[in-house]
């Protein structure tokens, strides 16, 4: 079915038993976020906030908290839309295979955006300081919109089909904004809105942008989807909708005609502190200077419903958001590049921190195979789209292992720790772009990257248990064994490269030439061997979140040949926290007591929690 409007939707799964009410008034400031944490932990249902404290306004959230209510919204349009994208890739499939591909082409013909004179989100106005002033974290700058529909043109540009439709948190409130007068935006200059912005810049025209909260849930999950380059984001939210985007001209701005709210301005020359903002790898993006929009209206539908979302530690519900944008973009990756299987960004790792791959290795077919395609592959992939923000590549050959599956965590670690020489198979790219989010590397955007790839015959036998005669020097204490090939050791707090160097230098006097550990080829200093090892999911954060390679990655009998850095013995991840990193997310223990309360018998949550 098609959704009309965030309202249709609502009525839909609480008909449908995917939704609950929640009739206590409660607070927008921590109270709903730590609710739809607890509820999403769960597996619970969506939640209708019907008093929002402070707001006229009643708010959703959990709207995409499982796999199965996610393809339930979208249950009569999601095949076809992955058949769309596909056809997108390679057009020539429509003239070979046309029976197959005609609903897609239809489809895609129908979606294009339609004009209106009148639109349901211009019959009232109110104010920023009257929406849901939600605020997920207790170290959080402000109240954020969490689930934005950002709308950009090019300045002086007036053709839809020219437009980006992005989604950038929005900070509503806090730092030096003028109340009801200015919001955040956070984007970076290579993102859609950026290189509108560039332009106007450039030009020195003025950039309008609007921001749209609600309407149908297609039209909120076009914003993050990553598109094929000439596939507009509005024809990707009708297609998915199965109904046109509806849109108007209002004094200059485009506004979703079926949004609940839309919120106009004008991109103002100069930046303001954003932030901070409790992200998706589980700490805080700091106070940072982005652009700012200076409000001009803020428009909403009658009975309008606020949609949100929470971002933190994952999993959270932006994991079903990436389920569903890989299952739909998937066969797209090896038409893209060459040569490259399939690819797991970790969700558990935070995703862009770590990327699993599979990729053809035929460069040797009359010798012991190496890596050597794979690194052209991998190079590739960190060029492309989200790709990208990796920051630790991991790829292996599917020759080895027609089976090797990249989902399977544990069984690709297994397989590539066994056939990896860290004498020839490491490569870095430093002085590099990071994610913005990844402070791994001590300021915004800045860190190293690293590609690990193996190919061939094994080469070790991995342990599974601690060796008895394992010979650890002071300081170095608890080890434990995550995975098999994978060694934790809990060291004392980081005071300095200065001071780990020296350390690194001690564990190598310690571990070199021993046979106990040639069964641990790679070693992961932490500080708190027990947590770290306590859950697969604990490793991979703790692991790839709190490292930047360049700076962070060492070796027993390191050693650089021709500008190649390798090692002889077991790679090392020190892994410790940093004192260039940022908070760890952490729930306001008071907070917590009393959503506790609602799950009592005769709250709402009670049977959820």
């Amino acid at each position: 079915m098609s959704y009309k409007s965030l309202q249709d939707c609502v009525v839909d799964l609480e008909r449908s038993g995917h939704l609950i009410r929640i009739k206590e008034q409660v607070n927008p400031y921590l109270e709903m976020a730590e609710i739809q944490r607890r509820v999403f932990a769960a597996e619970g249902p969506a939640l209708f906030f019907e008093r929002v404290k402070g707001s006229p306004f009643p708010a959703v959230s959990n709207l995409f908290g499982t796999m199965e209510r996610a393809r339930f919204i979208f249950r009569h349009s999601l095949r076809k839309v992955e058949k769309l994208v596909t056809l997108k890739k390679d057009p020539l499939q429509f003239i070979t295979h046309p029976l197959k591909y005609s609903p897609a082409v239809i489809t895609a013909y129908t979606m294009l955006p339609k004009k209106k004179q009148r639109a349901s989100v211009l019959q009232n106005q109110t104010t920023i300081e009257r929406l849901p002033q939600i605020q997920s974290w207790p170290g959080d700058g402000g109240p954020f919109i969490t689930l934005p529909q950002v709308f950009s043109l090019p300045p002086g540009d007036q053709n839809i089909m020219h437009s980006n439709l992005g989604m950038y948190r929005i900070q509503l409130a806090g730092n030096q904004y003028r109340p009801n007068e200015q919001v955040g935006l956070h984007y970076q200059l290579q993102r859609g809105i950026g290189v509108h912005h560039a332009q106007a810049i450039r030009e020195q025209k003025p950039l309008k942008v609007s921001i749209f909260v609600g309407g149908p849930p297609a039209h909120t999950f076009a914003a993050v989807m990553p598109l094929p380059e000439g596939l507009s984001e509005l024809i990707f939210a009708g297609a998915l909708n199965r109904r046109r985007f509806r849109y108007v001209w209002q004094d200059g701005f485009v506004c979703s005609a079926e949004a609940d709210f839309c919120i106009t301005g004008t991109v103002e020359q100069r930046l303001l502190p954003e932030g901070p903002f409790g992200d998706h790898l589980g700490y805080y993006s700091l106070r940072h200077p982005f652009p700012v929009l200076k409000v001009d209206m803020v428009y909403h539908r009658k009975n309008a419903v606020w949609p949100f979302t929470v971002v933190g530690r994952p999993p959270q519900e932006d994991t079903v958001f990436g389920k569903i944008i890989h299952e739909i973009t998937a066969p797209l990756i090896p038409e893209q590049i060459p040569g490259l299987k399939t690819v797991h960004a970790v969700d558990a790792a935070g995703v862009h921190p770590l990327l699993l791959a599979v990729g053809s290795e035929r460069y040797t077919p009359y010798r012991q195979r190496q890596p050597q395609e794979l690194l052209t592959i991998a190079n590739a992939a960190l060029g492309f789209g989200q790709l990208s923000l990796a920051k630790y590549l991991f790829i292996a050959a599917q020759e080895d292992d027609r089976n090797l599956d990249v989902n399977d965590i544990r069984g690709f670690f297994r397989h590539l720790l066994s056939r990896i020489d860290w004498r020839r198979d490491v490569h870095f790219q430093t002085q590099t772009t990071m994610d913005t989010l990844d402070y791994s590397g001590g300021e915004i955007n800045k860190g190293s990257k690293v590609v690990l790839a193996a190919a061939g015959a094994p080469m070790r036998k991995l342990a599974y248990k601690i060796p008895a005669g394992l010979n650890l020097p002071s300081g170095f204490s608890n080890p434990v064994t995550p995975l098999p090939g994978i060694l934790l050791i809990q060291v004392r707090a980081y005071q300095g490269r200065s001071r780990c160097e020296d350390e690194i230098r001690e564990l190598n006097k310690a571990l070199t030439g021993t046979k106990e550990a040639h069964g641990f080829p790679l070693l992961v200093l932490v500080d708190d061997s027990a947590f770290a090892g306590q859950s697969l999911d604990n490793f991979l954060w703790v692991t790839f979140t709190r490292s930047d390679p360049a700076a962070d990655i060492y070796g027993i009998g390191a050693f650089t040949d021709q500008k190649h850095w390798g090692c002889t013995g077991p790679l090392i991840i020190d892994a410790r926290v940093k004192p260039h990193h940022p908070p760890v997310l952490e729930s306001d223990p008071a907070v917590v007591k009393k959503v506790e309360q609602l799950a009592a018998s005769g709250g709402s949550l009670h049977g959820i929690l």
